[in-house]
């Protein structure tokens, strides 16, 4: 998948992509972001930012899905937002804030497993590590959800779906390596297999056999 495109996306201040106004530090970590390839498959777009939470700010969406046509199926969703303050931010310890936001349905077994939120946080620990992502003051939740289904509800009797938030502040303007991070933890939520590697459907033949 090429780059997603930055054009025309607004910062926080209102000021189009590409404008003279925005602060060095912060047009260097959207061309960071900027750089960054996606596997193919996730879906990755700009999104409008939210507003007043800081004097700029620029975020995206990103989506995976099974299937196609009639019979996809979206299996998480997530948000990545960078909120910049020039002049600086007590609670974050520094000017550039990134906040993640997903949501995907996992094994309907996992709910029951007592290690499975410790298990998910260090999926994010262990990828801004990965990355090369510098960063401190991280925090967040990991939340589990089991549904149960009822009547003629479409849908499988039982989900459970994930959600895990966080925030922490980025070091450098090397956001690419921040939004890296974010999507490996997508993936692992997604059950997504490492990249390059495809996973045989079950009916898909074992290599080796006739």
């Amino acid at each position: 998948m090429e780059p997603h495109s930055l054009a025309g996306s607004r910062d926080g201040s209102g000021a189009r992509a590409g404008s003279d106004d925005r602060p060095a530090a912060f047009v260097a970590g959207l061309e960071s972001l900027a750089a960054v390839r996606v596997r193919p498959e996730v879906v990755l777009e700009t999104i409008p930012p939210p507003q007043r939470l800081a004097p700029y700010a620029h975020a995206l969406a990103a989506r995976v899905v099974e299937g196609e046509g009639d019979d996809e199926v979206e299996v998480a969703v997530a948000r990545f937002i960078v909120l910049y303050d020039p002049d600086g931010h007590e609670a974050w310890d520094g000017t550039t804030r990134c906040v993640g936001y997903l949501s995907a349905s996992t094994d309907e077994h996992m709910v029951d497993d007592a290690m499975f939120s410790e298990v998910a946080w260090s999926w994010l620990t262990d990828a801004l590590q990965e990355c090369g992502a510098a960063s401190h003051a991280l925090g967040g939740t990991v939340t589990r959800t089991a549904s149960t289904r009822f009547g003629d509800l479409a849908g499988p009797e039982h989900t459970v779906d994930v959600e895990l938030r966080a925030s922490w502040t980025a070091e450098d303007t090397a956001l690419g390596r921040h939004l890296d991070a974010w999507l490996q933890v997508l993936a692992n939520a997604a059950g997504l297999p490492p990249p390059g590697v495809a996973l045989l459907g079950p009916s898909g033949p074992v290599p080796g056999t006739p």
